[in-house]
């Protein structure tokens, strides 16, 4: 008692000033770290919240309806006694507009007030009137007059621009690409009722109906002199009777291949005109029912779809498509039924996209997008018909003129046309292909160019990837983590679990980087090795387990229990080896020689950089996160549940799989959804072995393209703002979508397996 009592005097009393002092400062430590923690919590939260609505901010304007209202409106420039408008159109900016009338003149006027501001007369020979009016691809800005007489007056309206005192002066001018003298389209001079034209650097063309229904073809090439450089016209013309209805519309494509034209019966006829001299009926295809008419046809940019209106408000797009014998057929790809009731007056399509305007007869326009199949804008704009209409060539500004000669400007807000639920994730059928795709192809040198925007490749390719990466990575991780937690040697596992945790933080641009330039080469020179070791470590495995049965007791004893593994080692080495050894041997006896020509032949793709090389590389980059995280739950396993249930009898297996395994499967199973998170948001391994090649086939032979490695690639190259740079931002925000989802519901789950065996 003494002893006691003497000890206790010793220590120093609860209200002890050096003893409060200790109690407060380690009380206040304690709520530092634990605010600390709260407030870090917190941050996390709140930057994945802000990362979430910034994706949202960026791709929010896609989503937007186009729009439409009204800017300006005046009276006809120079007024009607200038004739009849043929065809309107507007410069690059839509600050100046020009007019040609029937009677051959050409007013350019001001956009914004209607004032006149330079007006010009063609040279209309005295016994001739104009009796049509073609147009050009609209970026060369040439139109053509077709002639009573049976000739042509070929003219160009150009802008330049000059900046006197810094500001922007706009000077329209009038040239002649063919000269200022009537180009003869008809010898026998019969009047042009329809006339197309198109003109290239050297080759031009003017195709006409005559009024007898004759088609004739002109067809002028330049040749400039060595001598003097004066450049003449080399001139070959041609007819065809054909022997139809009368032709109500004609077009000419901007290679000057192929001429379209559309008859008072509903069919369009396609002529080979690629030989000016000879030119031949391809086809003639009927667009639309005996009882229906064809009331407005135009070309979409480009010149390979055709958008034909109908009489009761149906628009049809239609192009050529390869048929089963090789040949091109007119094939109708889609309709748009949004002004069905009225009769279609006319179509104009825009210069740089493949949108276009139709106006109806009650004086509706609808403003659509082929690609995305979709109607952006209708709106009345006038209780009169409409007779002409012009894009800006942003497509910006629609200006009209209805039957009063009353003109009005339209400011459009319409930046992204080219998105919608269908073009982003169902099949489109896109122009020149032969059937509807899945296809993502973003950007191209020229505005013809059909823009491509489906993610569905890159999302399936997403899934495609981590699908292979996990089907290596969760089998070598989880039973790992099992020998590693329950059946190995503590003084192995203090080395082995470190050392595969390291693995993590072996940069994935280096994986990459060997998968593609190194793995992939060794995959395909021996694929029937890499396909014979997949089978023969997993069966040497389970041979040397069963051999180990018998080996001597000595030996045994002496190695200790839980260092089996480690003689695996050499076993695993040397199937390796064999396998790769005996691969030329495999592929001489059973596919030719070589593995790779024995798939393609029997129709079956092999890309060097494919899903198996993912597969592989990936996995091994997932197997330290899920082997940590599982081998962790599985060692947490309390002790008084596996030594109880020995107690009772269990063997050690049954033990880990009635006990150990139930009561790990929480983190286990948050395991391996970390680790798909981790292979669905991987980038480096993807892009560099993978060849990004979006495309929709599940072989493991095969390349893929990923989310994530899209966006690497090209949102460096996408213009801030455009639609492009928005749905990478899209794709970016689907991949966050598809990462937030798997691991809520992870969490779900383990949160119901741990109230499920918490009671063990």
């Amino acid at each position: 008692m003494d002893t006691i009592s003497n000890q206790s005097s010793i220590l120093p009393a609860v209200d002890d000033p050096r003893v409060v002092r200790r109690r407060n400062w380690r009380m206040l430590k304690d709520k530092l770290v634990r605010h600390s923690m709260t407030f870090g919590g917190i941050s996390i939260i709140l930057a994945i919240v802000l990362i979430f609505f910034y994706l949202v901010y960026i791709v929010y304007p896609i989503l937007m309806p186009a729009d439409m209202h009204q800017a300006q409106e005046f009276v006809m420039p120079a007024g009607k006694e200038k004739g009849k408008t043929l065809y309107i159109a507007t410069e690059e900016k839509a600050e100046v507009g020009v007019r040609f009338t029937d009677k051959g003149h050409i007013i350019f006027f001001s956009l914004h007030t209607g004032a006149v501001l330079k007006e010009q007369t063609i040279a209309v020979p005295d016994n001739a009137s104009i009796t049509s009016i073609a147009m050009s691809d609209t970026a060369k800005r040439v139109v053509a007059f077709g002639l009573s007489n049976g000739k042509a007056i070929v003219i160009q309206h150009n802008y330049a621009i000059t900046y006197p005192n810094d500001k922007a002066l706009i000077t329209p001018e009038i040239a002649y690409p063919l000269g200022e003298e009537a180009v003869v389209v008809d010898e026998q001079s019969r009047s042009l009722t329809h006339l197309a034209i198109q003109i290239g650097e050297e080759a031009n063309t003017l195709a006409a109906v005559t009024a007898d229904n004759q088609f004739v073809l002109s067809g002028l090439t330049k040749e400039t002199s060595f001598i003097d450089e004066s450049v003449s016209l080399e001139k070959t013309s041609s007819s065809l009777d054909l022997h139809a209805a009368v032709i109500t519309h004609i077009l000419v494509d901007k290679e000057q291949r192929i001429s379209y034209l559309a008859d008072t019966e509903g069919r369009i006829h396609s002529i080979d005109i690629s030989d000016p001299a000879t030119p031949v009926v391809i086809s003639k295809t009927s667009v639309v029912n005996p009882t229906q008419k064809i009331t407005a046809l135009s070309f979409l940019t480009g010149d390979i779809s055709l958008i034909i209106g109908r009489d009761d408000g149906m628009v049809m797009q239609w192009f050529p498509v390869r048929s089963e014998t090789g040949d091109k057929v007119l094939t109708k790809i889609r309709e748009f039924d949004q002004q069905k009731g009225q009769a279609i007056t006319g179509i104009i399509a825009e210069e740089r996209r493949k949108g276009f305007a139709v106006f109806d007869a009650s004086g509706r326009v609808g403003i659509y997008h082929s690609t995305a199949h979709n109607n952006l804008i209708l709106k009345t704009i006038t209780s009169k018909n409409i007779a002409v209409a012009a894009f800006s060539p942003r497509a910006d500004v629609l200006v009209t003129e209805n039957t009063q000669g009353h003109y009005t400007t339209w400011d459009i807000e319409n930046e992204h046309p080219e998105v919608s639920w269908s073009a982003l994730w169902n099949k489109v059928w896109y122009e020149s292909y032969d059937e509807p795709a899945y296809i993502w192809q973003s950007s191209s040198a020229s505005n013809d160019f059909e823009p491509k925007f489906s993610l569905t490749p890159l999302a399936f390719g997403t899934l495609k990837a981590a699908f292979y990466a996990m089907i290596v990575a969760v089998p070598l991780a989880i039973f790992g983590a099992i020998y590693a937690a329950y059946f190995m040697a503590p003084q192995m596992r203090r080395v082995v679990k470190p050392t595969i945790e390291i693995m993590e933080a072996l940069p994935t641009v280096i994986l990459g980087f060997l998968a593609g330039l190194w793995l992939a080469p060794v995959v395909e020179a021996h694929l029937a090795g890499v396909f014979l070791m997949f089978l023969l470590i997993p069966i040497s495995v389970f041979i040397s387990a069963y051999l180990w049965r018998f080996a001597p007791k000595a030996l045994v004893y002496r190695l200790g229990a839980g260092w089996e593994g480690a003689l695996l080692i050499p076993v695993i080495l040397f199937v390796g080896w064999f396998s790769f050894a005996i691969s030329p041997v495999i592929e001489n006896l059973f596919f030719g020689g070589s593995m790779t020509q024995w798939l393609e032949s029997a129709g079956i793709g092999f890309d060097q950089r494919n899903a198996l090389v993912v597969g592989m590389t990936m996995g091994l980059a997932v197997i330290p996160s899920i082997f940590s995280i599982a081998e962790d739950a599985i060692f947490s396993v309390p002790k008084h549940l596996t030594t109880g249930s020995l107690a009772l009898g269990a063997t050690p297996w049954q033990t880990m799989i009635r006990v150990v395994l139930l009561t790990a499967s929480p983190g286990i199973f948050s395991a391996i959804m970390i680790g798909l998170g981790r292979a669905v948001g991987e980038t480096m391994i993807v892009l560099m072995a993978t060849g990004n090649t979006p495309v929709m086939d599940f072989s493991i032979f095969q390349g893929l393209r990923t989310l994530s490695a899209n966006i690497a690639v090209e949102m460096p190259e996408s213009e801030v703002g455009s639609t492009h740079y928005r749905i990478l931002f899209l794709a970016a925000l689907t991949l966050f979508m598809f990462t937030f989802f798997f691991n809520t519901v992870a969490e779900v789950i383990r949160q119901r397996l741990r109230r499920k065996y918490s009671s063990l």
